[in-house]
């Protein structure tokens, strides 16, 4: 899942969604750095990703892809799925998108001085790009892939030529996410109300 869909998933606060958001920039041993609210949503946006990554439909999809792009099926289809949800966005909420996106830019904002450098260096750019609304279109899909195949170390090429098994297959994947998203939804409501989204307790020695 990419950020769009993770805070989705947690916009019952704002430190929720911030947490949603530090799972991506946050190692593991750094987070309990942060205020309890934070810490269950970047454990939990771990959990989300674990679920994603082994859950047959999305095992499926990553079959659909080239096989010289699929180690990047991941990558690709994180992204994708956030289009996928903004455009079917009324399924799963009757408040609009753009109120939780303007909200959560808010929210990253008024607590700025805690972000890491990266997301730091970044803010100004996603909430004046609006990366989030930006999802909304396939346009937004691209630039946002592209995006990242720069960052890579290595084989970005890769990456950008696996945009076009997105727009091939489109009907397909969209329809993969359609059938996955429900499941991921119950998922998350299990896992917060079994209050398994907390750190362990220090060892005292």
């Amino acid at each position: 899942m990419n950020y769009l869909a993770h805070i989705f998933l947690a916009q019952q606060s704002d430190q929720a969604m911030l947490g949603a958001l530090l799972g991506d920039f946050v190692k593991a041993s750094d987070t309990a750095r942060y205020a309890l609210p934070i810490q269950t949503d970047i454990i939990l946006h771990r959990k989300i990703d674990s679920y994603t990554d082994s859950h047959p439909l999305v095992l499926d999809a990553r079959r659909l892809f080239q096989p010289q792009h699929r180690r990047y099926a991941g990558i690709l289809l994180d992204v994708f799925y956030d289009h996928v949800l903004s455009q079917h966005w009324s399924r799963y909420s009757d408040a609009p998108m753009q109120d939780l996106i303007a909200r959560f830019y808010t929210a990253l904002q008024a607590h700025e001085s805690i972000l890491p450098d990266r997301l730091q260096r970044a803010l100004p750019y996603m909430v004046s790009q609006d990366w989030l609304g930006s999802y909304q279109n396939f346009a937004g899909v691209d630039i946002a892939l592209r995006r990242v195949s720069q960052r890579l170390s290595r084989n970005g090429h890769l990456l950008r030529e696996g945009i076009a098994d997105l727009e091939t297959h489109h009907a397909a994947l969209s329809a993969g996410f359609l059938e996955f998203f429900p499941e991921l939804i119950a998922y998350v409501a299990e896992q917060r109300q079994n209050g398994a989204l907390v750190l362990p307790s220090p060892v005292v020695m």
